[in-house]
């Protein structure tokens, strides 16, 4: 009667554990990390643990009621043996073999790991703390509702175990535990879902925690099945249940933890706990020990160490009341005393775009290897922590706007004093976000008034310094306490698909600029000439009108100075003018003077005007005797 009632509740456990699985797959494929998928699997794997505990039970009954004489007896039928061939010999001592395996292991114990097994990988799969909260309007409502009717069904039954009692059911006990446990499990999840929206993540991380109490159930089965090999078998003895967990056995009010471990060894060993002074004075000391531990642990926590890189900021009642230094320091105890740690002179990067840190691996590259793939700094492909912003652009007379990607870095620390300090603490809720929010408010207004050239080139030396001034100055109106210490501009380029593009624009724009170069050097070339041979002609004609001016001028003065002298010396001036230019014209020329004294009175002088030509030239050179 108990097989089979464990056995119909088995598979329906089994059936709805399965059911789950199956519908949290679907909801992974078409919408991954939603809270359906959580609350669907640790719900399922509650219930399949359950479906194990089931079976287990189920198996101790059979042995009890074959014991009883009420189970049928085995008939084994054998086959007249018949010749076989070496496969099927082979195929027979193979499955023997398995079957004696199996027998040894034990079938409940494999049933039990591989249940364990599987709750366990399906409760890995969905373990993710960062589940993002999720609206589930009516659906979720209408889900919860039927959670918690399976809850309810499942507290029927698990007062129909603890009602049974031990003599006449033992494992009920250990039944109504386990179902304690998917009870549990369902009513935290039907919570998740009434209370899950958007802007609540605290429902997602509930369903993924609530994950821990199937978790340890079955790591307590896996370590018990596995125990459960090391134990002899011996078919005359009753089997014990092997499915008992001493996590779902916390699960009680009043809680007692060590009520298992004292009736093991009661019942075991005959030690009873109870009767032993030293065990009954430290269980009524136990109390007032506990409570003046406690209360020393609370006056202690009124102690405060902080570390040589760092600070903290005392508050007593509420109030910042001082900053205190490296060193131990006391205070009033919590809640009434705190201490706020801040950093103290700890330097940090950021840079002004989020990339997504969880999907890269901080790997450390060696220094004699290849370079790591953050250093590439090339325009053709996308970088970390690289953002678009839209600069100025000038097109002719049109203005318009181009887009960048750039990557701008802070290096910051949080102030020394103390006012700083606070600031940082008290008027930022996330420095990093803020000076994130504050410098991407600046590069966008300080790149509207830039062009792409102009950050490419030399206004880039003075860009950074630019930026840092004008975030620091926006830090401090805001009264962040946020020191910068240096702004890096990383890379400045056009978008990697846009790259290819810009270079051949500016190959363009180069080859352009050098035509327009050389040509207006030919034309300087050809002015310069022109203007050199122009101010040769006419210093030439200057030159030459300054002769004939002076020329004309001598001729004056000669003329004027000749007139004179006619006029004082008469005839005289002008005989002495004749032979002095006479003698001038002589000077150089082959005379023939003519005396006509010669020959007498009577005979004049002849002249013979013949022409003769010379028999040889007597300045040419004689020939050589051949």
């Amino acid at each position: 009667m108990q097989a089979a009632r464990l056995s119909r509740l088995m598979w329906l456990a089994a059936g709805l554990g399965g059911v789950g699985l199956v519908l949290s797959l679907f909801v992974d494929l078409f919408s991954p990390n939603s809270l359906w998928t959580a609350v669907l699997t640790t719900g399922a794997a509650a219930l399949l643990l359950l479906a194990a505990g089931l079976q287990s039970a189920q198996g101790v009954a059979l042995w009890r009621a074959r014991a009883l004489g009420s189970a049928a007896p085995l008939i084994t039928v054998q086959g007249a043996a018949e010749d076989s061939g070496w496969y099927e010999r082979l195929l027979a001592r193979i499955s023997g073999s398995g079957t004696t395996l199996v027998a040894q292991i034990g079938k409940p114990t494999l049933w039990l790991g591989g249940w364990a097994l599987l709750a366990l990988i399906s409760i890995q799969l969905i373990w993710n703390l960062t589940l993002p909260g999720s609206n589930l309007s009516q659906l979720g409502n209408l889900a919860g509702g039927a959670i918690l009717l399976l809850a309810f069904g499942l507290l029927v039954l698990e007062r129909q175990f603890s009602s049974e009692l031990a003599a006449e059911w033992p494992e009920a006990g250990q039944l109504a535990q386990l179902t304690r446990v998917v009870i549990a499990v369902l009513l935290v999840g039907a919570l998740c879902l009434f209370f899950s929206s958007a802007d609540r993540v605290w429902p997602a991380r509930l369903a993924v925690l609530i994950g821990l109490l199937p978790g340890l159930v079955a790591v307590e089965f896996l370590l018990r099945a596995a125990l459960s090999l090391f134990s002899p078998r011996n078919e005359r003895l009753e089997p014990r249940l092997t499915a008992s967990s001493f996590v779902a056995g916390l699960l009680r009010w009043p809680p007692q933890p060590l009520l298992a471990l004292q009736h093991e060894l009661h019942n075991r060993f005959g030690i009873d706990l109870r009767q032993i002074w030293a065990f009954t004075y430290m269980r009524r000391a136990f109390l007032p020990v506990l409570a003046l531990v406690t209360a020393l642990g609370w006056v202690l926590s009124g102690v405060h160490e902080i570390p040589m890189q760092g600070r903290g900021i005392y508050e007593r009642f509420g109030k910042p009341v001082e900053v205190f230094g490296p060193g131990l320091h006391a205070g009033l105890p919590w809640p009434f005393g705190r201490v706020i740690a801040v950093e103290n002179g700890v330097v940090h990067e950021l840079a002004t775009s989020v990339s997504d840190s969880s999907a890269l691996e901080q790997v450390q590259d060696p220094a004699e290897g290849p370079p790591p793939l953050t250093a590439n700094r090339l325009w053709d492909a996308s970088h970390i922590n690289e953002k678009s912003q839209v600069i100025a652009s000038s097109a002719g007379a049109k203005q318009g706007f181009q887009i960048v990607n750039m990557d701008v870095r802070f290096v910051y620390r949080i102030g020394l004093t103390d006012q700083a300090a606070m600031a940082a603490t008290y008027n930022a809720a996330d420095v990093p976000t803020l000076i994130r929010s504050t410098a991407s408010r600046v590069l966008v207004h300080d790149f509207a008034s830039r062009t792409l050239d102009e950050l490419l080139g030399e206004q880039r030396a003075g860009l950074a310094d630019d930026i840092g001034k004008a975030v620091q100055a926006d830090l401090k109106q805001l009264d962040s306490g946020v020191e910068i210490l240096a702004t890096v501009v990383e890379a400045i380029h056009p978008p990697a698909g846009a790259a290819n593009a810009y270079h051949a624009v500016q190959a363009a724009q180069i080859s352009a600029q050098a035509l327009i170069s050389r040509e207006r050097g030919a034309a300087s070339d050809k002015a310069n000439v022109a203007q050199l041979n122009a101010s040769i002609a006419r210093d030439q004609a200057t030159a030459n009108a300054r002769e004939v001016m002076a020329a004309a001028q001598g001729a004056d003065l000669r003329f004027s100075a000749e007139r004179q002298g006619f006029a004082k010396a008469g005839q005289a001036f002008l005989l002495e003018q004749y032979l002095t230019q006479l003698s001038q014209g002589l000077a150089h020329a082959k005379l023939l003077v003519l005396d006509h004294r010669l020959g007498g009175a009577n005979n004049a002088p002849t002249i013979d005007l013949r022409t003769f030509t010379l028999p040889a030239d007597p300045t040419a050179p004689s020939k050589a005797v051949q």
